[in-house]
């Protein structure tokens, strides 16, 4: 893993969180990696960064527990990001 910073965040007074991508989001970005991030940023800023839509989302999770899009995020956190899944 490598630390990097999404585009248009600065990493100036900054926090490290790991973000881990699932199913076809990974595709040409990564599986796991440590972010800096500013304080005080939250999940819709680092889900828009990293490039995705907001409806591409299926499931936003902090810690292992269900997070909204407006939950701030803090040092050692741990951000996945899931897609909607469909079929039948």
């Amino acid at each position: 893993m490598r630390k990097s910073t999404p585009s248009g965040i600065s990493s100036v007074d900054s926090i490290t969180i790991t973000i881990k991508l699932f199913a076809h989001f990974r595709n040409g970005r990564f599986k796991e990696e440590k972010y800096e991030l500013p304080p005080s940023t939250d999940c819709r800023t680092v889900i828009l960064s990293l490039g995705f839509r907001l409806g591409e989302m299926g499931i936003v999770m902090v810690n292992g527990e269900h997070a909204s899009l407006d939950q701030l995020l803090q040092e050692g956190n741990t951000l996945a990001l899931f897609p909607l899944v469909g079929g039948g």
